[in-house]
């Protein structure tokens, strides 16, 4: 992989992305891409699964946390092309992508620019609880109203969705989960989609009722490499939840294979 020489932003610089911990000198870098409605919150307990010196860096998509002030992104392209600028100053390390759910598609598309544009190929991209993109199956919650949409999230499993019955809560965090279906149902990934010279290993709850095992083992057909596997934890959508220090544990066995 090829490393830029470069000085790594700090968390004030960068609104992209929160180190936890910022590392002066990590071997390596992950950085992780939450789902729908998701936010970096999702991985701060991750850190005390890796080594020392393994940066995770997780992605701060504009409209929530930190960032509530700031417009929704609702396009793919756009914000793909504003990870891949932020995490420019960060490659003066090898790094990993992990993306969960509609994070897998945009650590993916993320991956393409990096390889295309900057010539840095990650050690590997985890995609986690997604179809590969020219398989996936829009849903159209995106045009349903707020109760349907809400009802459409829990029947992928219960974590995190009880906010959603706080009236005050619900009001903060319905328009990113709108816009974040918004963007991921209507991408469409380049015809014949485009295969990235990163190795893939795909993750999957067994009981995912979003994610057809066949459509998620068709990310072998994304990769260049013969280096895909596909690993199976008990649980639904967000089986990451109760399987954190298994699926962690994976990840830096993949990493430093």
């Amino acid at each position: 992989m090829t490393r830029p020489t470069r000085t790594p932003t700090t968390e004030r610089e960068n609104p992209w992305l929160r180190r936890h911990p910022p590392r002066s000198a990590p071997r390596a870098r992950l950085v992780c891409f939450p789902h729908a409605g998701g936010n970096a919150q999702l991985f701060h307990t991750w850190p005390a699964h890796l080594p020392d010196d393994v940066e995770l860096a997780a992605v701060r998509y504009p409209g929530r946390q930190e960032r509530l002030a700031e417009p929704c992104v609702e396009d793919m392209a756009t914000l793909a092309d504003a990870v891949t600028a932020a995490l420019l100053p960060l490659l003066d390390r090898p790094l990993a992508l992990f993306g969960h759910s509609m994070g897998s598609s945009v650590a993916y598309e993320t991956a393409l620019r990096l390889e295309e544009r900057h010539g840095v190929v990650p050690r590997r991209l985890f995609v986690s609880a997604r179809s590969a993109p020219h398989r996936a199956r829009p849903t159209g919650l995106h045009l349903r109203g707020d109760d349907e949409l809400v009802t459409g999230v829990r029947r992928l499993g219960s974590f995190g969705s009880e906010v959603y019955d706080i009236p005050e809560l619900r009001e903060l965090l319905l328009p990113a989960l709108r816009a974040d279906y918004r963007l991921i149902e209507n991408y469409r990934p380049a015809s014949p989609p485009r295969p990235t010279r990163a190795p893939i290993t795909a993750h999957l709850g067994t009981d995912d009722p979003g994610c057809d095992r066949d459509d998620v083992l068709a990310w072998a057909e994304l990769t260049h490499t013969a280096d895909f596997a596909l690993r199976t934890y008990p649980g639904d959508h967000f089986y990451l939840a109760q399987r954190e220090a298994e699926l962690v544990a994976d990840l830096i066995k993949d990493l430093e294979a």
